[in-house]
């Protein structure tokens, strides 16, 4: 039942947007999964940084500029090449945010254990209770986000603190752990060299992948206080948060425990542990585990905001039913579309967990998410080499170098963006099942993408019935 207002309300100034971006900037499985393999990490952030992170951030600020209304890169897509392609860059990242739900509270819920002490730790390996976990805490934020951002970016502003905070706190306690008994960790030249096999590169493409979360934002321009200044000023603000706490954190990891000791569901949570144990602070164990779970629970609530706005926009569009394109009469938000992302995600949580273990549904949901995610990025790199030399409305925000520096920018992004694509399409190495993972990953992958098209086609009948 759609409301008198056709859009939300504008209610997030700076502090609110460079929060919002922590909070879907940093997830803290990720300085897990980094330290796993080592101080040859460290130099894959750098590099994500340089090839990913910033050319990525340069091309939000330019297209968010250009077109700032509702919709994020489903607008600027349209724009570039037209309402089909436009369409299927927001499906596909409308999708892969159904994998990233149970995958980030998957991750969530092998950090809520250490609550209970050691009385809960038998339940790391049980399918139940993390599936259980991850279908509640979607129910909680799908019921925040519809009652609104008035008092869903609190919960987002919490998040935020509860993920530069546990890093901050595993930051101290390793420098401490190092500083009285020397590090876990053997830093040596050769540790930080790469290694260039299957297993490290598929790693690389899930780091690249960490380093996103500039987009979500655009998606709710509607709902920012003048979007074309307030993006450019929040973006700087919650990079410098989101680098430091990934390498400054994985480092933190790395001098309290050896890296073949890091578990990728709980390693943030499992080096405060040992760092305690050896400095006697047990105590801050549980506190630590209280605020990485409110942390994800933060930033799942995030990504939940931002691309529930997405069939929102192509409702008002009118390439889905109308009803798409509804306000709840009480809240002004877009209930039907956050209620259709909450319960798609339940659905793949329950997908994701068939035939396998807790660990091998959280790699396979990982891996449809980077892929998923991705194709619409390497869509926004060649957008903005595509909208050059169109005219813009207003000045376009961007780096000195005009025109050449987008470009040149534009194509360092897109190479790495298609890298990480092919990388993550890989089985994890560990996984005993690898023909069923892929099967798993390609065909649900493919399943989205033609579901997609589907929907398309049926949409552009109904517009044209409708006109």
């Amino acid at each position: 039942m759609a409301g008198a207002a056709p859009h939300p309300p504008k209610v997030m100034g700076v502090a609110d947007l460079a929060m919002f971006y922590v909070v879907t900037g940093v997830s803290l499985r990720w300085i897990a999964t980094a330290a796993a393999f080592g101080p040859s990490s460290i130099v894959i952030w750098v590099g994500a940084l340089t090839c990913f992170y910033l050319p990525f951030v340069l091309a939000i600020v330019e297209l968010s500029s250009r077109y700032p209304q509702e919709g994020g890169l489903y607008v600027w897509t349209r724009q570039a090449f037209g309402p089909y392609v436009g369409f299927m860059a927001g499906w596909s990242y409308f999708t892969s945010n159904l994998p990233y739900f149970p995958s980030v509270l998957y991750f969530d819920a092998g950090n809520a254990i250490y609550i209970g002490g050691t009385s809960w730790l038998h339940l790391r390996e049980s399918p139940t209770f993390f599936m259980t976990f991850a279908l509640l805490a979607l129910a909680f934020i799908t019921m925040i986000n519809i009652v609104g951002l008035r008092f869903g970016r609190w919960l987002h502003n919490l998040g935020a603190v509860g993920m530069w905070g546990p890093a901050l706190i595993v930051i101290i306690m390793g420098a401490l752990a190092w500083w009285n008994f020397g590090s876990a960790t053997k830093f040596t030249p050769d540790a930080f060299v790469p290694v260039v096999d299957v297993q490290h590169m598929i790693a690389w493409s899930a780091m690249a992948f960490a380093l996103s979360g500039a987009e979500t934002a655009s998606f709710m321009s509607g709902e920012i206080k003048d979007p074309r200044r307030t993006i450019p000023r929040a973006l700087p603000i919650a990079g410098l948060v989101i680098v430091s706490c990934y390498i400054i954190g994985t480092f933190a990891v790395l001098l309290a425990m050896p890296a073949g000791e890091v578990n990728t569901l709980q390693g943030l949570i499992q080096a405060g542990a040992v760092a305690a144990q050896k400095l006697g602070a047990t105590w801050i164990i549980i506190p630590l585990a209280l605020l990485i779970t409110l942390g994800n629970l933060g930033a799942a609530s995030g990504f939940l905001s931002c691309t529930a706005r997405i069939p929102f926009a192509v409702g008002i569009d009118r390439l889905l039913p109308p009803v798409f394109a509804a306000v709840h009469p009480r809240w002004g938000t877009p209930y039907v579309a956050i209620l259709l992302q909450g319960g798609l995600g339940a659905v793949f949580c329950i997908l994701g967990q068939a035939g396998t273990g807790v660990k091998g549904a959280y790699d396979v949901l990982v891996s449809m998410g980077i892929i998923a995610a991705f194709l619409p990025f390497a869509l926004v790199f060649l957008a903005v080499i595509r909208l050059q030399g169109e005219p813009a409305d207003t000045p376009v925000t961007r780096l000195p170098g005009g025109r050449v520096t987008s470009i040149l920018s534009a194509l360092v992004g897109l190479a790495t963006t298609l890298a990480a694509l092919i990388l993550a399409a890989f089985p994890a190495p560990d996984e005993p099942n690898k023909l069923l993972a892929v099967i798993k990953i390609l065909g649900l992958t493919a399943v989205l993408l033609g579901s997609g098209t589907l929907v398309y086609v049926l949409g552009q009948r109904a517009a044209r019935r409708s006109a």
